[in-house]
Parts: C-alpha cells; structure tokens; sequence
C-alpha cells in the first residue's frame, strides 16, 4: 500500500492488537473491514480514530447543510 502525497490520510486504532497507523482516505472501509473480520471475527474492534471519526462526521453534516 503505496500513501499517495495528494490523498488524505486517517489515524485508524485497534486497541486490542495494541496498534496503530494511518491509512489513505479511500482504504479505511476495506481496511478496517479485512482487518475486523480476520483478526476480531467480524467485531468492529478497529477504527477511525474517534476524535476524527467525531471532526469528520461535524465536516460532512456542515457540508450537507445540517447542522
């Protein structure tokens, strides 16, 4: 997995393996998904970080005229 300068990366964390790394925007469904389901038998252990899981939801509810 080559990190393209131009993609936004994401902060994903996965407590239990004690692990954590950055990933580009458009991997982190698949990723974590894959991750989940190999490692954590489908639970979804693994994430987004959640200080930026809560920034990005506040971004696209702005953007999206909600809030």
């Amino acid at each position: 997995m080559a990190e393209s300068d131009s993609e936004p990366t994401v902060p994903i964390r996965c407590e239990d393996c004690g692990t954590e790394t950055r990933l580009p925007l458009s991997e982190v469904g698949e990723t974590l998904e894959r991750h989940n389901d190999q490692r954590h038998g489908g639970e979804e252990i693994a994430r987004v970080d959640p200080a930026i899981a809560d920034q990005l939801a506040d971004l696209v509810a702005e953007d999206l005229d909600l809030l």
